[in-house]
């Protein structure tokens, strides 16, 4: 952009004032600022008002006309060039300025638009789109933790992680030209009816990220058994690469009309085999089954649980991240207030609708409920059903002692944060 401005400065040639040939007279020329010339005012003769009246011969004569005949320099301004085409075009100097200004906001524009670092530190993505690596087979997307997407901890949330691990899953089917007019349906599924639904997720946290914190988060999908897909992600520090989070997931079909789950049309299944990576699960499976928790066997419930609108997502059932919320809703205070999720397992058994009404049931299945201040690692079960009974969602969380706010003191703000 200099370079064009710097091309510009040199086509249209300003003219320079002249100076005046008496270096000691502070009378009248002009200066030029920026390009832009300003005249300055000239200096007139003064004359005192008590002055006596001058005589010639003996006569005295008006002060006035004797002040008329004194003239400045710049009273005897030089006749006007003759008009020719030149001198009626607008003053290039204006022109010059108006095309600098144009130019040097469009550089501006192009600066923030410019995807390529400037700082060690600065994100490579910065407009948070990603992009696909490993040879077309895994996705790529970098998340700015932000201020309300921290809790009480001052760390980011679970549901916080959660919406990432979904955001990059769409934005990969998205990516790859999947994204048929549904919400994560492929062309071929939409005209099924077909949809994906999650039956069991895990998800592992070996540190939450806190406020400004930069996030990579890879995901990539595979074959899971005949009739199913597994997808996988890995959450790591952008700046130094530390692993914070692994989770994989198994999904299958649904139809979406008929609520029943429906084996991978061929049609569908020559649409994603070319995307999907040849690798095991970053979350292996430890093949513990999920216990069913009743009103005997559960040690807290939480009655009353409804989805709101906006939690439902656009197949209208509710989203997945708003069952996490539920099933802590029912877990100890104590627990919440001296430990930190550190894994999950989700077993998804059916949807609810926006007029459901569900309980939340917790059990602690190790360490006992005395003392879970403090107590080591604890381990939970859990389960999410409608009023009736209906099993919604079961889960087992684990959870180990908190090592302290990330931000040092309550209420201070690092240094350099500020």
């Amino acid at each position: 952009m200099m370079v064009a401005t710097a091309a510009t400065s040199s086509f249209f040639a300003v003219p320079s004032p002249s100076s005046d040939a008496n270096p000691n007279k502070q009378g009248s020329g002009s200066t030029s600022l920026g390009g832009i010339k300003q005249k300055t005012s000239s200096w007139g003769l003064q004359v005192k008002a008590n002055a006596a009246a001058p005589k010639i011969n003996g006569s005295t004569v008006g002060l006035t006309s004797t002040v008329e005949n004194v003239k400045t320099e710049n009273d005897n301004p030089s006749p006007p060039p003759p008009r020719t085409f030149i001198n009626q075009l607008p003053d290039w100097s204006m022109l010059l300025a108006a095309i600098t200004t144009i130019f040097l906001a469009a550089e501006k524009q192009w600066m923030m638009l410019d995807w390529k670092p400037r700082r060690p530190d600065m994100l490579i993505d910065p407009l948070g789109l990603g992009k696909i690596v490993q040879d077309g087979l895994v996705f790529r997307q970098n998340f700015s933790i932000r201020s309300y997407e921290i809790g009480a901890d001052r760390t980011a949330s679970i549901e916080t992680l959660m919406n990432h691990l979904q955001e990059t899953a769409l934005n990969h089917v998205k990516t790859v030209g999947l994204l048929g007019d549904g919400f994560g349906s492929t062309p071929e599924m939409c005209k099924r009816n077909l949809i994906w639904v999650v039956t069991r997720m895990q998800i592992l946290v070996h540190r939450y990220p806190t406020w400004d914190d930069v996030v990579q988060v890879d995901t990539w999908s595979s074959s899971s058994g005949r009739n199913g897909l597994r997808r996988d992600w890995l959450v790591r520090d952008y700046r130094t690469g530390e692993t914070l989070t692994r989770a994989s997931s198994v999904m299958v079909m649904m139809n979406k009309v008929t609520r029943r789950l429906s084996k991978i049309p061929e049609e569908v299944r020559g649409e994603i085999w070319p995307f999907l990576f040849d690798a095991g699960p970053v979350v292996a499976d430890d093949g513990r089954k999920l216990p069913k928790l009743d009103d005997n066997t559960a040690d807290y419930v939480r009655n009353g649980l409804a989805p709101r609108w906006h939690d439902l997502d656009v197949n209208q059932h509710v989203n997945n991240v708003k069952y996490i919320g539920w099933i802590l809703e029912s877990a100890p205070p104590a627990i919440l207030e001296s430990h930190e999720l550190s894994a999950i397992t989700l077993e998804y058994r059916r949807e609810c609708d926006r007029d459901s009404v569900l309980q939340s049931l917790t059990a602690i299945a190790s360490g006992g409920v005395g003392h879970l201040g403090n107590a080591g690692e604890i381990e939970c079960q859990h389960l999410l059903r409608l009023e009736d009974g209906a099993e919604i969602v079961r889960a087992r969380t684990e959870w180990r002692p908190k090592q302290g706010n990330s931000f040092g003191i309550i209420g201070q703000i690092p240094a350099e944060s500020a």
